[in-house]
This record gives C-alpha cells, sequence and structure tokens, in this order.
C-alpha cells in the first residue's frame, strides 16, 4: 500500500467520527499518534543499543502496552484512558520535576495537541491501521517519512491553512551542498517547519561523524524553532529517525517573539539556513521586538532581520529563500538590504523560476547567500534555467538536484555567461538598494513604440478592409454575369 492510499484510508475512517472537523484535525490526530508509534519503535532500538536506556514514560504510557495489541482497549474505556490518562500525563513532562530531556521532548511536542476522536472504537481501527503498516526500525519505512509529511502539508494546503509548505528536497540540498556546514558549526533553522534544512545538514555532517563523541556533538548542534504545533511535532519526529535521539533543540517557539536587546553572543550561530514565511503578516506588538528602523509586521522582513542579527559576528554565513518582493520593495526591505550589502559579504543570489514550490504557491523566489564580517563588493547573480522542454515545474516534474549542477560547476570559477552576471555594490546603492536586476544576457523582444504600433496596426485594417471590398465588388460582378 502506497503512503498516499495509507493517509487516505486512516483519514477516510477518521471522517466517520464526529468529533474530528475538517482536515486540519484529522491531520492532526494523524500526526500525534504517528509519533508515539515512531516513539515505542525508537525505544525499542535504544534499549538494545543504549547502556542502561531507561524510558522517560510510565509503562501504562507506552505505545506498546495501551495501542500495540490489536484486540486491546477500545470503546470508551479507550477513549477515557486518551483524554483523561494519556494526555494530562504527557503535557505534564514539560514541567515535571525530575524529568529527563527526553521527556521534556515530548512535553513541549504535546503541549498544544488534542485527541479529537470521540469513538474509541474508530480510534481502534487507526491505532490498528497504523500498527500494522508502519514499523520505523526498518529503514525504507523511515525514508518515507518525507512522503508522509508531505502528504500531510499537502492536505493542509487543500484544507486552507497556507501557512506551510514543503521546500523541495532539490532546494534544501543544493543550499546545504553550497554553505558546506562542517562539524562542531552551529547550524539554525530559524523558521524549521517540519525540518528539511535540517535533515539535510544531519546527513552532510554524518559523513564527518564516524565516533561516538562526534555524533554527539552534531547532536548539540543542530538547532530549529518553530511556532506551530503540527510542524513542530513533525520536526521532532523527523529529527529522531534521522538519529537525533533527544531533539531538544527544537523548540515549540517563535523565533521573532525574543526582543533584540535580549539576543546575547551566546544565541549567534555560525550557519543559518532557512526558509522562512513570507507573504503574511505578524500578530500585533510583535514588531516591538525589532528596532525602529526594522519594526513592520511582513513577516518575510522580520526574518531577515533576525537572521542578520543571530549570525556570529565573524564568518557567520547563511542561505536564506525569499520572494522577488523583497528584492525590489522599499521601506523597511530597503533598510535592511542597505545593511545586508554595508554589514554582510552578499555574494550570491541565485534567481529560481516560476514553479518551483508548486503547488503550495506560484511566488517568484531567490536564494541569498551571505557572510557576516565584510561589506559587499559585488553581489553575482545566477538565473536557474528550466530543463529543455520544460515551461514550468510541476508535482509530476520537480525541481531536481541534478540541475543544481550548472551552479556548482559554475560557482568556484565564476564568470559570467548566459546564466550568470554580476553588479557591483556601487550600482546596486545607486538603484537605491533594488536588487532586482534583470538577466542582461538575454534579448529581450522590442516591440515597438505602442503609438506607432497602433498606427501600424489601423493602416494595416484600412488595407484589409480595402482588399475585402475589392474581392466583395468582384464577387457581386461574377454573380450578375451568371
Amino acid at each position: 500500500m502506497s503512503i498516499h492510499t495509507l493517509i487516505k484510508v486512516i483519514q477516510d475512517i477518521m471522517r466517520k467520527d464526529v468529533g474530528v472537523d475538517g482536515d486540519a484535525q484529522r491531520i492532526s490526530q494523524v500526526v500525534w499518534l504517528i509519533f508515539l508509534k515512531i516513539f515505542d519503535d525508537k525505544e525499542q532500538e535504544w534499549e538494545l543499543t543504549a547502556d542502561r536506556y531507561k524510558s522517560p514514560l510510565q509503562s501504562r504510557f507506552q505505545w506498546r502496552n495501551w495501542a500495540k495489541d490489536a484486540e486491546g482497549m477500545t470503546g470508551e474505556e479507550l477513549v477515557d484512558f486518551v483524554n483523561n490518562d494519556l494526555f494530562p500525563y504527557l503535557k505534564g513532562l514539560a514541567t515535571k520535576a525530575g524529568v529527563s530531556e527526553t521527556g521534556k521532548v515530548i512535553g513541549a511536542v504535546f503541549e498544544d495537541a488534542y485527541n479529537y476522536m470521540k469513538s474509541g472504537t474508530l480510534l481502534r481501527q487507526v491505532i490498528n491501521t497504523i500498527e500494522k503498516d508502519f514499523d520505523f526500525n526498518s529503514m525504507s519505512d523511515r525514508h518515507i517519512f518525507n512522503d508522509i509529511y508531505e502528504r500531510i502539508l499537502l492536505d493542509l494546503q487543500s484544507a486552507g491553512n497556507s501557512g506551510e509548505f514543503y521546500t523541495p528536497r532539490a532546494v534544501t540540498q543544493f543550499m546545504v551542498d553550497i554553505i558546506d556546514p562542517q562539524l562542531g558549526e552551529t547550524i539554525l533553522d530559524p523558521a524549521c517547519g517540519t525540518g528539511g534544512f535540517l535533515v539535510c545538514a544531519i546527513e552532510h555532517l554524518k559523513k564527518q561523524a564516524s565516533t561516538a563523541e562526534a555524533k554527539e556533538i552534531l547532536e548539540e548542534t543542530i538547532q530549529g524553532v518553530e511556532k506551530k504545533s503540527l510542524p513542530h511535532m513533525l520536526a521532532v519526529t523527523n529529527m529522531m529517525l534521522h538519529d537525533i535521539e533527544v531533539p531538544i533543540n527544537i523548540k515549540h517557539d517563535n523565533t521573532l517573539s525574543i526582543s533584540y536587546t535580549k539576543i546575547t553572543p551566546s544565541d549567534k550561530v555560525d550557519i543559518i539556513i532557512t526558509n522562512p514565511p513570507f507573504g503574511g503578516m505578524e500578530e500585533d506588538g510583535i514588531e516591538t521586538n525589532f528596532k525602529k528602523t526594522h519594526q513592520t509586521r511582513e513577516t518575510a522582513d522580520l526574518f531577515m532581520s533576525r537572521i542578520m542579527q543571530r549570525l556570529k559576528d565573524i564568518n557567520g554565513r547563511a542561505a536564506v529563500v525569499l520572494p522577488d518582493g523583497f528584492l525590489f520593495g522599499e521601506g523597511v526591505k530597503t533598510t535592511l538590504k542597505r545593511e545586508l550589502l554595508q554589514d554582510f559579504n552578499l555574494h550570491t543570489i541565485v534567481r529560481l523560476p516560476n514553479g518551483v514550490f508548486s503547488p503550495y504557491t506560484g511566488i517568484k523566489t531567490n536564494i541569498l547567500f551571505f557572510e557576516k564580517g565584510t561589506p559587499t563588493k559585488d553581489v553575482w547573480f545566477f538565473e536557474h534555467p528550466y530543463p529543455e522542454g520544460y515551461k514550468s515545474y510541476s508535482r509530476s516534474k520537480p525541481l531536481t538536484i541534478e540541475e543544481f549542477d550548472l551552479e556548482k560547476k559554475w560557482w568556484k570559477k565564476r564568470k559570467q555567461d548566459e546564466h550568470a552576471w554580476k553588479v557591483s555594490a556601487k550600482d546596486i546603492e545607486e538603484k537605491n538598494f533594488n536588487l532586482d536586476f534583470k538577466n542582461p544576457h538575454v534579448i529581450e523582444e522590442n516591440l515597438g513604440d505602442p503609438d506607432e504600433l497602433m498606427a501600424e496596426f489601423i493602416e494595416i485594417s484600412k488595407k484589409v478592409k480595402a482588399v475585402q471590398d475589392a474581392l466583395k465588388d468582384e464577387l457581386t460582378k461574377a454573380l450578375e454575369r451568371s
């Protein structure tokens, strides 16, 4: 059974439950159940591989002891247990004295989680489906987790929640490959969603982490923040499946809620790699956490301000996805771009074509690569082309990592060509820090002056009318002769 079919089967069972109202609640229900199943699978692994492993959960709350048995609790007994025993216990772990770091992670994950199902019989059917068809100690099932949360995010999109979207793996992989994180460097995604960028970074660093000590360093240096409970739960799950056993550094919080005056040198990181939310507005008052010249309610601008502040002053580097609007926008955007060129080396902007984030958004996007500590002298632009025969991307024809071989080959031996061009910081400043520079190697068709074109159209129309009249006369004469 495919993952899409499996999720559909589970959601079809939930549609029969009167307590679950709409796709968003069905998705949330699926996610917390899958989380507990995955955690139990991981615990079984740790019990075999870790010395003296001790579960943070009381025995009766482990999945294996209340959910695993297909003939176990059901009906009112199951719903009563979940609502009145399981959920209060899990939520309480976040503040319980003496609880382990793993327990605190579980408490944070369940902080805003709910059981929406009212039928214990239907809940038992869902649990049995998950138990039967998922084994997350199997490597093949671990790999399908990406498919699970992409399917979930697609469903969220159709449910009217446009706040989340899936960054294509090709984009996250390319950004990590270019940033090239090294073991020991702190890596942050301040809007980590379901953890896609962090997973790519982990896989990149695993090649450098061959010892137990190195793996511990890796775990300590991966950081993420996500304010929404559903993607946060998915991010924590994703980390565990990629061997971050205690993802205590994946915070359920809002990166923008901390005052800029409270960010200390210890809060600064070596690398930030992210696709922050854009096109939305933050809640009233959030802008007061930023200095006056950066105050706005536009989410992407606030994230850029925070990213610039959170990078280490020496050699801090970032790769950030931003919409075209940031490049040519004014106001706070101009202020941010001025500081970006003065205090950072904005060395490269990769301009992505339409459709990269289809079907989530049609907004055209760019990847900005910059380093803190030295001013910008020149900005290189690279326009990513469509593959031959493509006019856009789609779910059936997505962007692939192989396409970025073009940028990778160009990266170290930069020269201007049909895809790449260079603009000086001085030229950008003269345009009031507008970064929306078009590819000068693309010859735009000159359609001519509108007034001249209209006059030409009128003249051609007169000639056509004359020909039509002449033809009509000849036909009339011919009919008269016949």
